[in-house]
């Protein structure tokens, strides 16, 4: 006999192991996370720069916004941003945040890269 609960969900099954709380399909052949990495951000075409030090024990941090790029591509132009420069930094939502102040030198990569920086 079916259970006609609608507050519960499948949460494992031997048929299929472990099940995708959001798209309830098996993690195996989840969609989640392909249509999260297909994700692009709407933005008015220009990059913004900004230096930060808040909340960051006083080291400061460059912070990338309004490229309109898929997970993928963000994570391809933060690599080759680290790379040249040198840093660490990271990807977080839809933001490419370098530690240090390259504020300079990243607008005059973005621009060879065709993007306009402000």
């Amino acid at each position: 006999m079916k259970n006609c609960d609608l507050n519960s969900r499948l949460v494992y099954s031997t048929e299929q192991g472990v099940i995708c709380p959001e798209c309830s399909w098996a993690l195996d052949n989840c969609i989640c996370q392909k249509i999260k990495k297909a994700i692009i951000p709407v933005t008015d075409g220009v990059v913004r720069l900004r230096y930060e030090t808040k909340g960051r024990k006083g080291k400061g941090m460059t912070i990338i916004t309004g490229l309109a790029l898929n997970e993928d591509e963000f994570l391809e132009l933060a690599k080759k941003l680290k790379q040249r420069f040198g840093a660490g930094g990271a990807v977080k939502d839809f933001t490419i945040q370098l530690q240090g102040d390259f504020c300079q030198q990243a607008a005059q990569e973005l621009n060879k890269l065709g993007y306009n920086v402000k």
